[in-house]
This record gives structure tokens, C-alpha cells and sequence, in this order.
């Protein structure tokens, strides 16, 4: 793998992640469209270690809180924000496990990833125009917590993204859309860190690049920082529908690709 290569499959997940574009989704059409070489698990694992470098790096000081508050029990909202991020965590986690295989195979169809693309993009736009927008991380309860946990286990199949399917889960159950991002990218840090986890354990015979790897993870944690940073500015004011467009250009981009090259 070149030097630029890394770089821009690093800019790509650090977008990917945060943004609710679905980094999956990129990084398995890149290959395929421009004809490179698929980078291997090492290359997503380092990927996603920085992209959870960013995460932790940006969150450290209210994880710090919410875990000492958690420590002390449910007195607090903080502390029960804390268990609630540690019980929401639990069915995306499980589901991801058992449908570990199918995304490694069947998911990453350029088509379905394309349809999955304008599917969410769909669902995004109508979240998003929901009117009740009162529910902020200082009331938010464990029934909300959960249901926005439990939302991101589709985000298994490449295309509907796991911030993009987190924040419209917020919008639907009345978060505002600064609090749905920031506990959609305060759910992202346990979700990324078990993924990481898992995938190290079949690492150890793997050979890598040490150049394009060191590459990659730091290009995805300072794009994942201001990815962060940038999208929280931006959903003081403003809306999805900038995400939703991208969405839909780029499935049908894949689709129509995709079809062409069955043909030829």
C-alpha cells in the first residue's frame, strides 16, 4: 500500500465514523471502484484505533466524569448517563457478534450498500423533521438510551452507518440534534474499542506495512477529531440534509456502477 493510499483511507474513516456517511460503506466501494488492493484487517484495526484515539481524545474529560460518577451509583444523571451508555452498548455489541460473518461476506455488496446509502438517507430526512426537540443528556432515560443502543446494531451492514442510525434514533425519540450526536459519539467509544479488541486477538501472525499503517491511524484520528468537533458546531443550526444528499448521489453512483459492470 503507497503512503496515499493510507492517507486517504485514513481521511475516509476519520469522516466515516462521526459523519453519517458510514465509513464501512467507503472503505469497502474504494477497493472496488478504483481498483486497489483491499488493505486487510490490519489496516482496519489501525484505522479504528484512531479513530478511537479521536473519540477518547475529545470525550476524555466527560468519560473521566461519567465514570466516577458511575462508580458512585445512580445519584446523579451523570452517573445514570454512564449506565445507561454501559447497558445501550450491550445489543449492538451481541448483534454485531452473531453477524460477524454475513458482514465480512453478503454486506458488502456494492448494490446493497448503495440501496442501504438512500434507505438511510431517507430515514435521516424524516428524523430529522420531527417536531418534539426537547430532550437533552441531562433528561434523557434509560428506555431512550437503550432503543438508540439497540438501533445501532444495523449498522452491521455497510451503508446505513452507526452515527447516522444512532443520531435519527435520537431525532425520532425527541433529542435535539447536538445531544443526539454527542451520545451517538459517546455510545461510538465502547462499540469501537470491543471491535478493536476482537480483531487484535487474529493479528498475531499478520504481516504489515509499518509506514502506511502508522499513516493510517494518525490521518483518521486528526480527521476524526475535527470530524467531531465540526459536526457538533454544525448541528446547533443546522439540519441532515447536506448528509442525506451525499447519500443519495453516492448510492446511486454504486448502483449505477455496479449494474453497468455486470453488462460489460
Amino acid at each position: 500500500m503507497s503512503i496515499f493510499e493510507a492517507i486517504v483511507y485514513g481521511i475516509v474513516q476519520g469522516l466515516g465514523e462521526f459523519l453519517p456517511i458510514s465509513s464501512s460503506a467507503h472503505l469497502v466501494v474504494m477497493p472496488w471502484l478504483f481498483g486497489w488492493k483491499d488493505p486487510g484487517l490490519a489496516f482496519d484495526v489501525a484505522l479504528h484505533l484512531g479513530t478511537l484515539v479521536a473519540v477518547v481524545f475529545f470525550f476524555w474529560k466527560d468519560w473521566l466524569n461519567l465514570f466516577i460518577a458511575g462508580m458512585k451509583g445512580l445519584k446523579t444523571q451523570e452517573g445514570k448517563l454512564f449506565w445507561f451508555l454501559v447497558a445501550a452498548t450491550i445489543p449492538g455489541a451481541l448483534i454485531g457478534k452473531l453477524l460477524e460473518e454475513q458482514a465480512e461476506s453478503i454486506f458488502r455488496n456494492p448494490a446493497l450498500i448503495g440501496i442501504m446509502l438512500i434507505v438511510m438517507g431517507a430515514v435521516m430526512y424524516y428524523a430529522d423533521k420531527t417536531k418534539r426537540t426537547d430532550v437533552n443528556l441531562d433528561n434523557i432515560g434509560f428506555y431512550k438510551s437503550f432503543t438508540i443502543g439497540l438501533s445501532q446494531a444495523v449498522a452491521i451492514i455497510p451503508g446505513v452507518s452507526r452515527s447516522g442510525i444512532t443520531m435519527s434514533a435520537g431525532r425520532f425519540l425527541g433529542l435535539t440534534r447536538e445531544s443526539a450526536a454527542r451520545f451517538s459519539f459517546l455510545l461510538s467509544t465502547p462499540i469501537i474499542l470491543g471491535a478493536g479488541l476482537l480483531k487484535v486477538k487474529d493479528l498475531a501472525e499478520t504481516k504489515f506495512q509499518m509506514m502506511p499503517f502508522t499513516v493510517g491511524i494518525i490521518t483518521s484520528a486528526i480527521v476524526g477529531f475535527l470530524s467531531i468537533k465540526f459536526l457538533l458546531n454544525y448541528l446547533k443550526d443546522k439540519g441532515f440534509n447536506i448528509f442525506v444528499l451525499y447519500r443519495l448521489v453516492l448510492g446511486l453512483i454504486l448502483i449505477g456502477v455496479y449494474f453497468l459492470r455486470l453488462n460489460f
